[in-house]
């Protein structure tokens, strides 16, 4: 039986760990090459593209900012070493400042809105020109981009951003094949989590109200991505979809 993704090529930002992680071995079990883009996760890449070539597909890893309009120059250049075509981008790679919106300065609101936000542009430009045959582009976004989350405001404003400019994007790259969508994950208990002050009572929050379960897993989160990348998800274009066990409707 033929995979649904042989023969493409996926790059995944801030592939190393978590979310991004899940994705790369969701879509090279699915018949895809992986380009793994890391910033700070040497090791974490390495074993991962050893992964990804044990299913049998062909996989790189690739140090680089994606906020960072020179080192995407060379992320993507090392890229082209590698293979010849691109039919895939996840945009995942996140960061940001996690403290109370009144404590803010200049530099946090820069920092957030260049790494979550204008990265998704700077890749696109990038990605678009060699998706020769069409593809996709898909960006992680959070439920911070709608609801107010304690020393979450910035991020959650440059989730918004990011929310925004892939309707844009849909828009301008639509009539040349490519599809750009937004996952929104829910409450995920990943390394990134860890980093949050109120960690404990999110996960405690997110298991009280999803009707779908108390936990969602990496893994849910790559399948969704997933399903954007089939080519039975090709009329859909500019849409978010909601990756969090019915968390955001219940109150």
């Amino acid at each position: 039986m033929t995979l649904p993704l042989a023969g493409r090529t996926a790059l995944i930002t801030g592939g190393a760990r978590g979310i991004g992680r899940a994705t790369a071995l969701k879509l090279a079990r699915s018949g895809a090459n992986v380009a793994i883009n890391y910033y700070n996760s040497h090791d974490e890449a390495e074993a991962l593209a050893a992964e990804v070539r044990a299913l049998g597909r062909e996989a790189t890893t690739m140090q680089g900012s994606v906020g960072d309009p020179d080192s995407v120059d060379e992320m993507f250049a090392a890229f082209d070493a590698a293979f010849p075509r691109l039919d895939i981008v996840v945009s995942n790679a996140a960061s940001g400042v996690l403290k109370p919106a009144m404590e803010m300065k200049l530099k946090h609101w820069r920092w957030c809105m260049e790494i979550n936000a204008f990265a998704l542009a700077l890749v696109a430009q990038h990605a678009a020109p060699r998706m020769k045959d069409g593809g996709r582009i898909v960006a992680l976004s959070s439920l911070g981009a709608y609801r107010a989350i304690p020393n979450y405001g910035f991020v959650g404003a440059s989730k918004a951003a990011l929310e925004a400019l892939v309707r844009s994007l849909a828009q301008e790259l639509g009539p040349r094949g490519i599809r750009v969508n937004t996952v929104n994950a829910g409450v995920v208990d990943t390394d990134a989590l860890g980093y949050f002050p109120n960690r404990d009572a999110l996960l405690a929050e997110y298991a009280a109200r999803t009707p779908a379960g108390p936990t969602l897993a990496p893994e849910d989160v790559a399948n969704a991505i997933y399903l954007l990348c089939l080519p039975e998800a090709d009329k859909i274009n500019g849409t978010t979809l909601f990756v969090d066990g019915g968390f955001a409707v219940s109150g």
